[in-house]
């Protein structure tokens, strides 16, 4: 049995993943720059992965490779680091046989699919992060085209869930309402927003990874198909914590004054067009071919808030 190697193992979908992967393999190697072990048996591997000389290094014996791994929400970084970071990995799983699995968003597709989203939705990103984006894409199913490689691309929706802390309804919505403040919300909260449960994205990407028939195409994970808006998700929190659903809607140039205390916010703005229309994330495809149902967003938020009181707890 070959190796399975998460690169980015320490990260929100890495970690799950791991535990997940146990239904699969007793064999999981973990890659990132400290990381820490999951399950009993796995193997671990610290790695700086922006030292792209190692890379074939972390990837030699493995059958399957899951890319995870969330460098800094950073235009700049981004562009500097995600292609040749992928390029990297190609050429590792190239030379080694490897399977590969992509974790990816949905900032590639044009805004006009943003009201409902599928995998054949086109490929036209408003933004300079989608044009990243794309370019990854693109360099992966080239090289499946070519019949040089052999891959899947997992794509998720907006987070929520346990440690999703670079999620923005966690950031700025189910943490303020724990503090006893309001929720910061942004774009057109009366919109339709529907996000991916972290553990329900793990658990499908282990699946898919492990599905010989599911390579060579683009998945969507599952994801909740209830409509619900940006003010019924803050609703759901403030309900499941017993507290006022207080909402502030935060203006546009009122992102740029709090990007200057916090890195994430201030490379929000571009992507607000995803937050001004409705968002609808479709994973039927995924769903129909393996009836994994969807966590429900009740149960969901009530996962994610027992995880943000604990880490409070544990914190204090």
């Amino acid at each position: 049995m070959l190796m399975q190697t998460i690169i980015g193992s320490g990260g929100t979908i890495g970690k799950p993943l791991a535990s997940e992967l146990r239904s699969f393999t007793g064999k999981v190697r973990l890659v990132s720059r400290n990381p820490k072990k999951v399950n009993e048996s796995d193997q671990l591997f610290p790695l700086d992965v922006t030292d792209f000389s190692k890379i074939d290094n972390a990837i030699q014996g493995s059958g399957v490779v899951f890319i995870t791994v969330g460098f800094d929400y950073k235009l700049s970084v981004w562009q500097q680091v995600w292609p040749p970071f992928l390029q990297s990995v190609i050429k590792a799983c190239q030379a080694h046989g490897a399977k590969l699995v992509f974790f990816d968003n949905v900032y590639m597709y044009a805004k006009s699919a943003i009201p409902h989203m599928t995998e054949e939705s086109p490929i036209q990103p408003p933004s300079k992060k989608g044009a990243v984006r794309t370019q990854l894409h693109q360099m992966i199913m080239n090289e499946v085209e070519r019949g040089k490689l052999t891959a899947l691309i997992a794509r998720s929706a907006d987070f929520y869930g346990p440690d999703t802390d670079k999620s923005m309804l966690v950031e700025t919505g189910a943490k303020n309402l724990l503090k006893g403040k309001k929720a910061q919300v942004f774009g057109d909260i009366e919109r339709i927003h529907t996000y991916t449960f972290t553990p329900d994205a793990a658990k499908a990407t282990a699946l898919l990874g492990n599905t010989p028939d599911a390579f060579n195409q683009v998945w969507h994970v599952p994801t909740t198909k209830q409509k619900l808006t940006t003010r019924q998700w803050i609703e759901l929190i403030a309900e499941e914590i017993g507290v006022q659903a207080k909402i502030q809607k935060v203006p546009t140039w009122m992102l740029h004054v709090l990007g200057l205390f916090n890195p994430v916010i201030k490379e929000f703005p571009e992507m607000l067009y995803q937050n001004e229309m409705d968002y609808v994330f479709d994973s039927s495809k995924f769903e129909k071919r393996f009836g994994m149902t969807t966590t429900e967003p009740k149960e969901g938020v009530r996962i994610m808030m027992e995880y943000l009181k604990e880490k409070n707890k544990r914190q204090s």
